[in-house]
């Protein structure tokens, strides 16, 4: 199978693209992620182009991005997806994969997407047990930060801290400790898919459309 997986730029991406690289009948030949055109940043997780340039060459992988016009149509997002999977299957992709873990609805809408291009959905993480899967890849070195809040769902507080053990444990009750449910997204920044880790600065915490982000920026060494 020649893979394209679906590129968030968080930690369940990550944690998919480690996975998929332990089997023997998958081949990752790049990361595709869509940015929204006016913010050039990644559409919810509100990461900079840069950041999932420089994960990309961490990982070893091409970029492909899609372009999405702000505000998008849910018809313009999948016009735009549309072309992207007709590119990738003209270029030998036979699959596309995604990190998603277990919302019905949402693996059925990707299903649904990739019906009609000849390219066949991947799942690499569905069905883990987010509790158990959160301390696997935290043990494994994965290293993230919180990019976006939902206020609705978590305090605005949370935004730019650690994705650790810490966090994990001052999750309040109902929370899923991956955010599966949308209340809160990453940026992932070291880890087993990347031959090193990206260093990275967190900025100012601002409100968008609703929304809490964290600003994060590659963070340049001088050379001593």
């Amino acid at each position: 199978m020649r893979v394209l997986l679906s590129w968030s730029s968080g930690k369940d991406a990550a944690w998919a693209l480690h996975v998929l690289r332990q089997r023997a009948d998958v081949e990752v030949v790049g990361l595709l992620t869509t940015l929204n055109e006016a913010a050039d940043r990644v559409a919810m997780h509100g990461v900079r182009r840069s950041l999932v340039e420089v994960q990309a060459e961490a990982a070893g992988l091409p970029l492909r991005t899609v372009g999405l016009p702000w505000p998008c149509s849910n018809e313009a997002y999948e016009a735009r997806l549309a072309d992207a999977f007709a590119a990738a299957r003209t270029d030998g992709v036979t699959h596309v994969a995604f990190g998603d873990l277990f919302l019905d609805d949402v693996r059925a809408y990707r299903e649904r997407q990739l019906e009609p291009t000849g390219l066949d959905p991947l799942f690499p993480l569905w069905g883990r047990d987010t509790h158990l899967l959160a301390r696997e890849m935290l043990g494994a070195g994965l290293r993230a930060v919180l990019t976006c809040i939902d206020p609705a769902r978590l305090d605005p507080s949370f935004a730019g801290r650690p994705y650790d053990a810490d966090l994990l444990a001052a999750l309040p009750e109902g929370i899923d400790p991956c955010g599966e449910h949308g209340e809160f997204h990453t940026l992932c920044h070291a880890g087993p898919m990347f031959v090193r880790p990206i260093p990275i600065e967190t900025g100012e915490t601002v409100e968008r459309s609703g929304f809490w982000f964290a600003d994060v920026r590659p963070r340049h060494t001088r050379a001593v």
